[in-house]
């Protein structure tokens, strides 16, 4: 069984989410050195990129010291809300980011709130540390509070905290102190993410987003709760109404 990591990322618009997580794919190696990558990797649906904004969750994994994490892109708008429950049913864990001048915004308010319910552990990450004005220190206080009203348990109040910016690629325990890369990071989702739980019996699997290929067809994808899949493995498909059952098989 491979070691795994499922994480969301929770921010606010325009607090650099899609700037962190283009460089937690860079450090993973996904792209050789000869292939050029654009920014934004992860908008790259066309009104995404007009408005600057996430608005279709995606999923990315960046392989880490042997370690599979899945970086799982949540809207940043309470107009999704649904969109958000599904993502968050998916990880196991939340990585928050915020702005350390601007701090935490409604919109996270509204995301945290629904992490915190589903018991998911949360890594704070404050960004733009190499700003002008920014106060790490107050944010990180306005965190905690911000937390505690939203009736985090104890263990979700104690949380890690990375400083950092995004946009010039590192990341640090201490803000102050600026690292070569964003290796402590990684390194505080595999050690504070808790790894997903693995039930045997009939399989079970939650679909939370459908794809098209013109290749292979129809494309679930979703997070295995339950047992084990295999190619030309039979199963059953709940439909939306909880009562018709589909019999097929997985190609």
């Amino acid at each position: 069984m491979q070691k795994i990591r499922n994480i969301a990322i929770i921010a606010h618009v325009d607090h650099g989410k899609t700037t962190l997580v283009d460089k937690m794919i860079m450090q993973g190696h996904l792209f050789r050195d000869n292939e050029k990558t654009g920014e934004l990797i992860m908008d790259n649906n066309d009104l995404e990129r007009e408005r600057g904004i996430t608005i279709l969750s995606k999923n990315v994994s960046v392989n880490y010291n042997g370690y599979k994490i899945n970086i799982i892109d949540t809207p940043g708008h309470s107009d999704f809300g649904g969109e958000v429950e599904r993502v968050l049913n998916m990880a196991d864990g939340v990585l928050l980011l915020v702005d350390a001048f601007e701090g935490t915004m409604p919109q996270t308010r509204f995301v945290l709130q629904k992490a915190l319910s589903l018991g998911k552990k949360p890594i704070v990450v404050v960004n733009k540390v190499d700003k002008p004005n920014c106060r790490p220190e107050e944010v990180y206080e306005q965190v905690f509070d911000l937390m505690f009203t939203l009736n985090a348990t104890e263990e979700q109040l104690d949380f890690v905290t990375i400083y950092g910016s995004a946009k010039q690629g590192w990341m640090s325990h201490v803000w102050k102190e600026r690292t070569k890369d964003i290796t402590p990071l990684l390194d505080a989702i595999i050690d504070n993410i808790p790894a997903p739980e693995m039930k045997e019996g009939t399989p079970q699997l939650l679909i939370t987003s459908l794809e098209y290929s013109p290749y292979v067809g129809r494309i679930a994808v979703g997070k295995l709760t339950r047992g084990t899949l295999r190619s030309g493995m039979p199963v059953t498909l709940a439909k939306r109404d909880g009562k018709t059952m589909v019999k097929t098989r997985i190609k």
